[in-house]
């Protein structure tokens, strides 16, 4: 349960950073009587301490330790994990961006437990990004864990940045790659990686 305190979560090699949140509460009140709202209301008291401690949780992934296993069997054909769900924040309008996420791999010598694609899209997901930075990171550090024959990562999310403001296109999804070894210069492979993903449209 979030308190007065600091925080320090692992959230990945490239980023690691300490959390005040009575500094948040104080900035986030500070910021709703900036648009004119009336914090001594009954509605509104509470709001800047659940406002700050709701962008803590949406932009801090949760620590875990990645498992791998030895491919015993030596197996060599495509293993996909479909239909991930996903939320992340767009780093410029902190908006959320909401959506699924598809991983397959080629396996070499190491697999990885099943439940794990799940948490590494948590872990990299929880941060102020763009969509494009997202999809890189997930497959960057399976690549690097697993160094697998071919790695593949596609997500497809709507941004309220573009559906509650400017544009206002509810409609509108957003879809990127990202994919690495035969799963991008094998067109046989990477036909069945992209026919996998859009299996489940």
């Amino acid at each position: 349960m979030l308190g007065q305190g600091r925080f320090r979560p692992v959230i990945g090699s490239d980023q690691r950073r300490e959390v005040d949140a009575g500094a948040a509460e104080a900035a986030a009140a500070q910021l709703l009587a900036a648009l004119g709202l009336d914090l001594t209301d009954e509605n509104l008291a509470e709001t800047p301490r659940r406002m700050a401690h709701a962008l803590i949780e949406m932009t801090l992934g949760a620590e875990f330790e990645l498992t791998t296993f030895p491919n015993d069997e030596g197996y060599d054909e495509l293993v996909m994990v479909q239909d991930i769900a996903l939320q992340s924040i767009c780093e410029h309008h902190m908006l959320p961006f909401v959506g699924i996420a598809h991983i397959g791999y080629l396996p070499g010598e190491r697999i990885l437990g099943l439940s794990k694609f799940a948490r590494m899209v948590e872990l990299h997901a929880r941060r102020p990004q763009t969509q494009e930075r997202l999809t890189k990171r997930i497959a960057d550090h399976l690549e690097a864990e697993l160094a697998p024959r071919g790695i593949g990562v596609v997500i497809e999310a709507e941004h309220t940045c573009m559906s509650l403001r400017g544009a206002r296109n509810p409609s509108a999804r957003t879809t990127t790659s990202a994919m690495f070894g035969k799963l991008r210069d094998d067109p046989r492979s990477r036909a069945e990686f992209l026919a996998l993903t859009r299996s489940t449209r």
